[in-house]
């Protein structure tokens, strides 16, 4: 197989994982050797976090990172596994179809398969994208898949419960108009992250009528009650990041509070980790 022949290949198999009542379960990545551990742990498929690779390479969330910056840790992450990636770019990368279109050629560059593309615009004053422009963001990157033959696995977010945008009352329906937009587009998958209520959530899977994603977090529901909503995709984003962050933390603590270092008991070994890595 040429690795022309390969994005394709790994693109169908991607596509293929998105199983209503069994989903795609993915523990974000956010460099290499968490994604070799993950890989290792059996995942089918690797998801990068955006907020976590930035948060490595010293920006905040929210496309603070460059583009190009990005991009090279997801081709890095890319080159490290051999189960499809789906990058997790932000919105895009720029506020016009081109500059979405641009983005979802560098993903296909950097190796990976998927990629995330929200409608979220981190401004209060405006917390969502005008629903038609995202429409022409999502149909350029379905057209920059199919130019270069390997057409992306596009998971198109939206924001409306991420960011409680409007009365409460409303943003069921907000979301799924959105949904249906998106997923018209040529969106695979339909994120709507911010939800854990499980009545909305089947809900949304019911209305929609295609694979949802829905972000899993502390204290929301188990995987196997998604499963039975239908629910075909769950992302934890940068909660294995910021998991591992707060371990690194207890240990920093110790050490400079008490001298001790008890918060390494159990860790990975060296050689389990120099293994993974060769």
């Amino acid at each position: 197989m040429t690795a022309g022949d390969a994005l394709p290949v790994a693109a169908g198999r991607l596509r293929a994982l998105h199983r209503a009542g069994r989903p795609l379960v993915l523990v974000n990545a956010w460099d290499c050797a968490s994604a070799r551990i993950l890989e290792h742990a059996g995942a089918p498929a690797i998801a990068t976090t955006s907020a976590g690779i930035a948060f490595s390479r010293g920006y905040p969330d929210g496309e603070v990172i460059p583009r190009h910056e990005m991009l090279e840790a997801v081709a890095r992450i890319c080159r490290a596994v051999a189960v499809p990636v789906t990058a997790d770019v932000e919105a895009g990368y720029g506020d016009s179809p081109e500059e979405a279109g641009r983005t979802a050629i560098g993903v296909l560059e950097a190796g990976a398969v998927g990629m995330n593309l929200e409608d979220g615009m981190g401004d209060p004053a405006k917390p969502l994208l005008d629903i038609e422009l995202h429409v022409e963001k999502i149909l350029a990157v379905r057209e920059a898949g199919e130019r270069a033959g390997a057409p992306l696995v596009l998971n198109a977010r939206t924001d409306v419960y991420l960011r409680s945008v409007g009365p409460e009352s409303e943003r069921l329906d907000e979301a799924i108009r959105r949904g249906r937009a998106y997923r018209e587009a040529g969106a695979d998958c339909v994120f709507v992250p911010g939800v854990t209520d499980p009545e909305i959530i089947r809900a949304i899977v019911e209305r929609l009528a295609c694979p949802i994603n829905v972000l899993a977090v502390a204290g929301g529901p188990p995987i196997a009650d998604l499963a039975r909503l239908g629910v075909a995709r769950v992302s934890l984003g940068s909660g294995p990041m910021r998991a591992a962050m707060t371990q690194f933390r207890k240990l920093a603590e110790e050490v400079a509070t008490r001298g001790t270092y008890e918060a390494l008991a159990g860790s990975i070994t060296h050689g389990i980790l120099n293994e993974l890595m060769r």
